[in-house]
């Protein structure tokens, strides 16, 4: 747990698959772009899209708004962006490791309840509050205003579904569980994920994550007419 708590969500702005890029010291226009990236991501999350305009998040990263609209046409394309670095960042951080082949398929779901309150806790601890779901806190928000996002979010949920099924596949394979719909049961169990999310939010208790994001490994669809 020692580099998801020292890092968060907060890798971003270079190519890592071009050791020369990392290598190299880091040009002023990549460094106004990774700031302003790092300045949405963090102002929206704690906030809210509607709440945080294209001047704060200039203000925040120390550019003018020359800058901003060389990088992105509109707060809109600099969301979008944020939501593929916040995937990347939780794909290697947490679902990569919640996920890996190193102990069985439902064990890997109770690995991932742990390792997401892990982090909400100490996103808690140092913001005051817990700030939620990234993905579902602008589904909630933007879903029925704008199309675009909702789309990247449907695609970021989509992916996460994946990778919830294919360990149910696994754990079905194993004999772990029997007679489910795989695809149903993945669907519920991320939206149960998001339900239990959007309620530690709403009561602002890190708790509620520690006592119910441990029953999503527990969640059975059976087939239609089973």
């Amino acid at each position: 747990m020692a580099n998801a708590r020292r890092s968060g969500f907060r890798r971003l702005g270079v190519d890592l698959t071009d050791r020369s890029t990392i290598m190299q010291v880091m040009t002023p226009s990549a460094d106004t772009q990774t700031r302003i990236l790092e300045s949405a991501r963090e102002l929206i999350h704690a906030r809210s899209y509607a709440d945080v305009g294209v001047t704060a998040i200039c203000e925040h990263a120390g550019v003018n708004k020359g800058s901003f609209y060389h990088f992105f046409p509109s707060k809109r394309d600099l969301t979008i962006a944020v939501l593929d670095t916040y995937y990347l960042e939780m794909k290697e951080q947490l679902l990569d490791r919640a996920f890996s082949s190193d102990i069985p398929p439902l064990q890997r779901l109770e690995r991932l309840a742990v390792l997401i309150y892990e982090f909400q806790k100490e996103v808690a601890d140092r913001a005051g509050h817990i700030l939620g779901c990234p993905f579902g806190n602008l589904a909630v928000e933007l879903s029925t205003q704008d199309e675009p996002i909702r789309r990247k979010v449907a695609e970021i949920f989509a992916r996460l579904r994946a990778d919830i099924r294919q360990t149910l596949e696994e754990a079905v394979e194993t004999g772990a569980v029997q007679g489910i719909d795989v695809g149903a049961t993945a669907e519920a169990m991320l939206a149960y994920f998001e339900g239990v999310m959007l309620m530690a939010k709403t009561r602002n208790d890190p708790d509620v994550l520690r006592q119910l994001l441990p029953a999503l490994a527990q969640i059975r669809i059976a087939h239609p007419g089973d």
